[in-house]
């Protein structure tokens, strides 16, 4: 008994990793399962050391400039995607050449078995790969299932294309007389299943692909931008005599035109009413701030130009726009941190994460932590003079809601200056307060389309 050896396992290997490659793709695009080769992609750049990280960004960037691709971080997000998936075919091409060609030296009557048993160590792997991650959509117990019947199919694929090919090299050697005529009659038969199998795998992985990409075109149609700040604003300097250079980039970034780079191989999606910022480690307790919570701190805009690391001089990884959010200042007395505390570690949403001095922070009201880019969310005024008054800052916060309705949050405080005792002074801000968020309200509401 012969069975086929570890260049057709290979082979085998390969041809049925593409289509799953394309049912996991088509599962991504339509229910949001997660994307296992991406996933694999993210995870090798996570243990990677970051001098290696470092070098294949700069090449990639080099690479994409000499082919004279403009928009260079699309070019390299698809780069980064396109290594992942031809990452994933290897690694189904060695799984097979592994199987075929432990089950050749154990001449084993049994196939489908250890194929199965690679299914579902693959799948283990997926499913822990997916957790290290820390990736909400990934470690549900409904998704890894899926994950696990889809590598538990494509073992028991691979089981079954080797039964296939040893049981009629058997057939063929115990029919036939002639071992020459044998064998050139079983590589016809060997060949016209691997064809067949190939013309399988090929109509899944093409209509896997399609489906896929037809749920993302739709996906992609269903995405809607608020107004923004730019829309009705001039530029501060719009009255300059100085103006830019032609054949320059725009002074002022359009959001669809700003660049955008992840340490992901897709973007991280983020739902903006469970989102929390958590605020743990040197604190005198933890902390949880919600969205709502942060906006309703004093805002703060700046125009900031942002430049990635990698970017060359002339290149496209830069943009200019204008940020909304609140001062790390104001939010740090909230935060309630321990005398031996020395910097703020700020992770993101793909794990990105940077080390911020607190030394800077108490001396540069500008470091801020952004919401909003180009964002008209807002409207604040603060008091010029008054006679009764030393201080009132006010604002109203306006919040989406879908289907035509907005929520307006009003903010106002406000310091009396007529000498008062305390619980006097106090009870007169109350008063004031009141009467002008309703005044405020009547007004804000009666203007509403």
């Amino acid at each position: 008994m012969r069975k086929p050896g570890f260049w057709i396992g290979a082979l085998v290997g390969l041809l049925l990793t593409a289509p799953l490659a394309a049912v996991f793709y088509a599962a991504w695009k339509l229910a949001g399962l997660p994307f296992v080769p991406f996933q694999i992609f993210d995870w090798i750049a996570r243990i990677l050391p970051g001098s290696a990280i470092t070098f294949g960004i700069d090449s990639m960037v080099k690479v994409i400039r000499a082919l004279g691709i403009a928009e260079i971080s699309a070019a390299a997000k698809l780069a980064e995607q396109s290594m992942a998936i031809l990452i994933f075919l290897v690694l189904g091409a060695v799984a097979g050449a592994v199987l075929f060609g432990i089950l050749r030296l154990l001449r084993t009557g049994v196939s489908v078995i250890p194929g199965i048993v690679l299914g579902a160590a693959a799948a283990v792997g997926a499913v822990a790969l997916g957790r290290s991650l820390g990736r909400a959509e990934s470690s549900s117990l409904p998704v890894e299932g899926w994950v696990i019947a889809a590598f538990l199919a494509w073992g028991t694929a691979l089981g079954l294309a080797n039964r296939r090919l040893t049981r009629h090299r058997i057939a063929l050697r115990g029919e036939t007389p002639h071992p020459e005529y044998d064998a050139r009659v079983e590589r016809l038969d060997r060949r016209s299943f691997l064809v067949r199998l190939g013309a399988a795998t090929a109509t899944i992985t093409v209509v896997g692909a399609a489906v896929g990409a037809l749920a993302g075109g739709r996906r992609r149609t269903n995405v809607a931008s608020g107004k923004r700040w730019s829309a009705d604003h001039p530029l501060p300097n719009a009255g300059a005599d100085l103006e830019p250079a032609s054949g320059t980039r725009p002074e002022y970034t359009p959001l669809e035109d700003h660049y955008r780079i992840d340490i992901t191989t897709t973007p991280p999606v983020i739902d903006a009413a469970k989102w929390r910022l958590k605020v743990g480690g040197l604190v005198e307790r933890p902390l949880e701030l919600t969205l709502d919570q942060i906006r309703a701190y004093e805002p703060l805009h700046q125009f900031v130009t942002l430049a990635c690391i990698s970017n060359p001089i002339g290149g496209t990884l830069i943009g200019t726009t204008r940020w909304t959010g609140v001062s790390l200042q104001r939010l740090l007395p909230d935060l309630k941190l321990k005398p031996e505390a020395t910097h703020l570690k700020l992770s993101s949403a793909d794990r990105f994460y940077e080390f911020v001095p607190l030394e800077t922070i108490r001396d540069d009201p500008r470091v801020m932590l952004a919401y909003d880019w180009d964002g008209d969310r807002q409207v604040t005024w603060q008091l010029v003079q008054g006679k009764m008054l030393r201080a009132l800052d006010g604002a109203y916060v306006l919040r989406d809601l879908g289907n035509g309705s907005t929520e307006v949050t009003y903010r106002l405080a406000l310091d009396v200056s007529i000498p008062l005792i305390g619980m006097l002074k106090r009870k007169g801000e109350k008063i004031l307060i009141d009467t002008a968020l309703k005044g405020l309200k009547k007004r804000v509401e009666s203007t509403a389309p």
